[in-house]
């Protein structure tokens, strides 16, 4: 390659790189600043140096329970969930090049719903042993729409398809639960399907941040696969990706976190199937999506929290505040890609 030609090229990654840099930067600095904007305004205000007290664990009248039993924790969850939804369903967009490949339409997080009222309605259960039947379920529910969506290979088509199919019995089995559940546990039951960050405790949070950090670490030491699968399967062999195990790993760790999410903070519903398209918009995106679509997630996550207990005529859950901006840009998608031929 000539010299000048090559100059142009590093020029021209360097530049590419450079504007992905500025691009996460960006997004970490929405997420502090919704951070701290969550810990020093709510429905009081608490002024930046106690909240920053609070934080090294000094005892201050009031803002030690206002910030550090409610505020902070219901911040940490919503970053940690955010995170994970976000980062989950970028994994499985990006797998299968569909942008409809996400947990919300494919059923996962129908199964841990549906697993998490059955125990909340039937079995009288609360707390960890509800997240143990969610996570459960939701790993369950992953492996099934794979063995079913598997045949000569796994397409994505199949796969969407397959998944629909199976959310669409999920949540008929959650409506007869419901249908039958006393009113002492049906409002539980709703509070948890809606997608809440609501009750949230620090002391219960260590199971999501492990999951967070061994299953998103695992999804990105296999970013450079998953480009390589964006170009489709024959490309992606040829380039020397295992496409049949990195599908294995992808979907256990994808599915792990947001499993694990799921059972913290219920469904929240859209925040794992709009943040990588949100993130693919953004100017200077180059590159892995898994990151900017990670901190996306934060962003709707915090954002719609905020925006739902403070910024509306009534407070409502986060898992409204994302539904509602979700369902509209999902009918676009569909009548987009049923306007192209069946191209995403």
């Amino acid at each position: 390659m000539p010299a000048p030609a090559l100059d142009a090229l590093i020029g021209n990654r360097r530049r590419r790189l450079s504007r992905r840099r500025l691009v996460i930067a960006l997004l970490l600095s929405i997420v502090a600043a919704l951070f701290a904007l969550t810990l020093v305004l709510g429905q009081s205000y608490t002024s930046p140096g106690d909240v920053i007290r609070v934080l090294l664990g000094e005892d201050v009248p009031g803002a030690g329970f206002t910030v550090g039993q409610l505020r902070l924790p219901r911040a940490v969850l919503s970053v940690l969930a955010g995170l994970s939804f976000g980062l989950g369903g970028a994994a499985f967009q990006i797998m299968l090049r569909n942008p409809l490949a996400s947990p919300d339409i494919i059923g996962i997080s129908s199964g841990a719903s549906a697993a998490a009222v059955f125990a909340i309605v039937v079995l009288s259960l609360d707390g960890p042993a509800v997240s143990v039947f969610a996570v459960a379920a939701g790993l369950g529910v992953a492996l099934l729409v794979y063995a079913l969506s598997s045949r000569n290979g796994v397409a994505g088509t199949r796969l969407i398809l397959v998944g629909i199919g199976v959310s669409a019995m999920l949540e008929s089995f959650i409506l007869y639960v419901l249908s039958g559940a006393p009113a002492w546990t049906l409002q539980e039951a709703l509070r948890w399907l809606t997608g809440s960050v609501n009750g949230a405790q620090l002391d219960q949070m260590l199971p999501l941040l492990v999951a967070l950090a061994g299953f998103g670490g695992l999804l990105l030491s296999r970013t450079r696969d998953l480009e390589a699968l964006r170009l489709g399967e024959d490309t992606a062999a040829a380039l020397g990706v295992r496409i049949a195990r990195t599908r294995i790993v992808v979907i256990v760790a994808a599915v792990g976190m947001i499993a694990f999410a799921t059972a913290m903070a219920g469904p929240i519903a859209f925040v794992a199937f709009l943040s990588g398209p949100i993130a693919a918009r953004l100017p200077g995106s180059n590159g892995s999506l898994l990151v900017p679509a990670a901190l996306t997630g934060a962003i709707l996550v915090l954002a719609g929290d905020y925006c739902g207990q403070f910024l509306l005529p009534s407070r409502y859950p986060v898992g409204v505040v994302t539904g509602a901006l979700g369902a509209p840009y999902l009918i676009f998608l569909i009548v987009r890609i049923n306007r192209s031929g069946g191209s995403p």
